[in-house]
């Protein structure tokens, strides 16, 4: 069996950092090299907007580092991200452009969702103990520099999904700025911290028992893999064995933590950050265990590409997670889920019957899914302005797993479900869309417009939708003894816009069931 040799690389907002993975159908995903060098971009980010040109020269020099060490391990090939700290500059394409162009390095940014979810395929990679802690109440609590995410699952689902700007570097930058004394540190990170976790407790842990914390971060993480502090199982701890262990941590200075815990002194603050973050969160859901499974975004990377470029089986449905995550904003905002599933299971019908002629893949099939199940989720604001609510609750709602562009899309395709298509040489200015982008949401438009008209009256009234494509018309055939006048009159508009996009014109033959 073929061996793949895969360089994974953070470009993270407090270092860089590069791992080496030898990938086989046989061995699975194997760890050969991890290397490290500190710089601190989002300091500059996070206080200026910027990234001096100081810190650019630095950061190149260290990628050329990197690539020297690839050619070393004959890597075949290699991703690169940034972060929240180069997602963050004012100058994000200029920055990006002059690496390329000094490096050679193409870097890519993860919007905040795909960086979470990739850290999650990082904790699922750990399959057995993951599977088996998510049983239980769990929240994954992903501590980044610039924010903090927190993803609940219960029964082996994810049921909901939270960002909040309270990064470890971002709350330095804060704690610098008010020049405390050492022994006021926790309190001021603290109220720093339970305005937005409160809100967070009021609206997601009502009805949630949370048993399981797993913490994924670059500082605290590692401490936690020293079975000197956390016993038999590197990773695992008490949470009363952990709040003895941050007590101790929190009465010696910096430097006696850097020389205790055998880390740099400028790490020291921010894993004492990242440690009293945990500590509130603990408390606030009454949690009893603590993992730290010391994976690092590097690990989600290489699993990833493993995943996209099928090196080995990949056991978790990742699909599911990101369906479960969109079931539960409709469901917060009293979408109809018996109105959802009919939408959805009429316009998948559609859309695999059309392959051959939408040209659209796996991934579109999933927004189209996404849509389907979001479709009315703006009327818990208004029922008038049903797709402008839709769009902007889609917009400012964390789904994980999809990048900024692709929630955009499915945003849109909800939106014109229920509006006049806007076509892109006049779409709004907000929109990010290129026009390969805004073709797809016309594409899924068009089908969710279709499957919507089939259940105008919001009855399901059809026991069953058959579709084929025949000469030039897509024929809907539906079993239904029920009356669908109100169906067929209302059908012509959105046939229209399908034949507009298509050229082909949806047709319903009814065959009556008694």
């Amino acid at each position: 069996m073929a061996i793949t040799t895969f360089a994974a690389i953070d470009i993270g907002s407090y270092d860089l950092e590069m791992k080496i993975f030898e990938m086989s159908g046989k061995g699975g995903m194997k760890q050969i090299d991890d290397i490290r060098y500190r710089l601190d971009l989002g300091s500059d980010t996070y206080a200026e907007g910027k990234v001096p040109y100081g810190t650019v020269n630095e950061l190149c020099g260290i990628l050329k580092e990197f690539q020297t060490i690839m050619k070393s391990y004959k890597v075949s090939d290699y991703k690169a991200y940034g972060t929240s700290a180069v997602r963050e500059t004012k100058n994000t394409k200029i920055l990006l452009d002059q690496i390329r162009q000094r490096t050679g390095i193409k870097i890519d940014v993860l919007s905040n969702s795909e960086q979470r979810f990739m850290d999650y395929k990082s904790i699922a990679s750990k399959t057995e103990d993951f599977d088996k802690m998510v049983e239980k109440g769990t929240a994954i609590v992903d501590i980044g520099g610039g924010s903090i995410q927190i993803s609940l699952f219960e029964k082996g689902s994810l049921i909901s999904t939270q960002n909040m700007r309270l990064g470890v570097l971002r709350l330095q930058e804060r704690l610098n700025r008010l020049d405390a004394a050492s022994s006021k540190i926790e309190g001021l990170i603290d109220e720093l911290a339970t305005a937005q976790l409160s809100v967070f407790k009021k609206m997601y842990l009502k009805d949630c028992r949370i048993e399981n914390i797993i913490v994924v971060d670059d500082y605290l993480s590692v401490i936690l893999q020293n079975p000197a502090i956390t016993g038999e199982r590197p990773g695992v701890i008490e949470v009363e064995q952990y709040m003895s262990f941050l007590e101790s941590v929190q009465s010696r200075t910096l430097l006696e933590i850097a020389g205790t815990l055998n880390i740099p002194r400028e790490s020291a603050m921010l894993m004492f950050i990242s440690g009293v973050l945990v500590k509130r969160v603990v408390k606030m859901m009454d949690a009893s265990l603590i993992w730290a499974p010391g994976v690092t975004l590097c690990d989600g990377i290489a699993y990833e590409y493993a995943e996209q470029h099928k090196l080995f089986k990949v056991e978790h449905d990742f699909e599911k997670d990101i369906l479960s995550s969109a079931e539960n904003i409709s469901k917060r905002y009293m979408g109809s889920k018996k109105r959802g599933e009919t939408l959805e299971r009429i316009a998948l019908t559609i859309f695999d019957s059309m392959k051959r002629i939408h040209g659209l893949g796996k991934r579109e099939r999933l927004l189209l899914q996404l849509a389907a199940r979001l479709h009315d989720c703006g009327k818990y604001i208004s029922m008038v302005n049903l797709g402008e609510c839709s769009y902007n609750i889609i917009m400012s709602t964390e789904i994980i797993g999809l990048s900024h562009k692709e929630r955009e899309i499915v945003a849109n395709v909800v939106k014109y479900n229920h509006e006049p298509f806007v076509y892109y040489y006049n779409a709004d200015s907000r929109s990010l869309l290129d026009e390969d982008a805004y073709l797809v949401v016309a594409k899924l438009t068009a089908i969710l417009r279709v499957a919507n008209g089939l259940d105008r009256s919001h009855k399901q009234k059809f026991k069953d939708v058959k579709m084929a494509v025949k000469d030039g018309q897509l024929v809907i055939q539906v079993d239904t003894a029920e009356d669908i006048t109100l169906e067929r009159g209302l059908f012509t508009k959105r046939a229209d816009f399908f034949e507009e996009v298509y050229s082909i014109r949806p047709v319903i033959r009814q065959k009556k069931s008694f």
